[in-house]
């Protein structure tokens, strides 16, 4: 056996406890940013779905689709609207999420699982209302919504019959309204951790992960308790864009999944290497 052949047999004997712990866990990810408009990646991150889903993870799929949205939006006439950074959401853009999101992303990405193998089951918060939403508070961003319930009940009958569900972030309104929600796909995926009971929540992003200094990987956090949290957002560690992610990832730990990651969604097959190696990927909340 040649140096090639032991390093390809000691990476499989590394995965293998691994592969014995996760079997029967549920797992959700947050799919989007780079990781959805590069081919190689999406394929990659397709491969991984399809591995984790063979070897007995259950596996949740929840992702976004802003660049394609604002596509379609062009494409009609319309420019994106973002209020503080957060999409402006009125009653035509509206339409047209639920058009992009729910109807060629959702089904792109079901597709894509499929060819690779697998057997993925597309759906929206509005299946099963699985996603109960009501006007976001905060702020006037139109028909943007705040999550009130998961019902859980369309997801776990699709991992009980061996899918991968493909979750679009469209929710419904509470009793008399019937109004459809845009929802940030980075809260839904955490929410429906929470409601699934899973073991571990993964965010695919645009970052290796939580970084001490922006322009320097070495200084990646592995690990971060979830009571430092609120330091590293005083200290400007945490900023920007990244405050809401973490923000997420805090709010799974404290709502029962175990811990909460952050992955560097450019990066190909980076899921399975945090499931599968000794060193992981990204920074791991707990």
């Amino acid at each position: 056996m040649d140096i090639a052949e032991n390093v390809r047999a000691e990476i499989l004997l590394q995965a293998l406890p691994y592969i014995k712990d996760w079997a029967g866990k549920t797992v959700v990810v947050k799919y989007g940013g780079a990781a959805m408009t590069n081919e190689n990646v999406r394929q990659a991150v397709a491969q991984d779905i399809v591995l984790m889903s063979t070897v007995g993870i259950r596996t949740v799929l929840v992702h976004g689709g802003g660049p394609e949205i604002d596509s379609m939006l062009r494409r009609v006439g319309k420019e994106p609207l973002f209020v503080k950074g957060l999409r402006y959401t009125d009653e035509e853009t509206m339409e047209i999420v639920r058009m992009v999101l729910s109807g060629k992303v959702n089904k792109d990405i079901v597709a894509l699982i499929d060819r690779e193998g697998g057997r993925a089951l597309g759906l929206s918060g509005v299946d099963g209302a699985m996603i109960k939403a009501k006007r976001y508070s905060k702020e006037d961003l139109g028909f943007v919504g705040e999550i009130v319930a998961v019902d859980p009940s369309p997801l776990l009958a699709g991992l009980a019959a061996g899918f991968v569900p493909v979750v679009s972030t469209v929710g419904v309104g509470m009793k008399d309204d019937d109004n459809y929600y845009n929802i940030n796909a980075d809260t839904a995926a955490a929410e429906i951790a929470i409601a699934l009971k899973a073991e571990k929540l993964m965010l695919l992003t645009d970052v290796p992960g939580i970084l001490r200094d922006l322009s320097d990987v070495a200084t990646l956090i592995d690990e971060l308790p979830r009571a430092e949290i609120p330091g590293l957002i005083r200290d400007g560690i945490v900023a920007k864009g990244m405050i809401p992610k973490v923000e997420c990832c805090a709010r799974a730990v404290e709502g029962g999944v175990a811990t909460a990651h952050i992955i560097d969604g450019r990066s190909p097959h980076s899921l399975i290497l945090e499931l599968f190696t000794d060193s992981g990927a990204g920074t791991m909340i707990y």
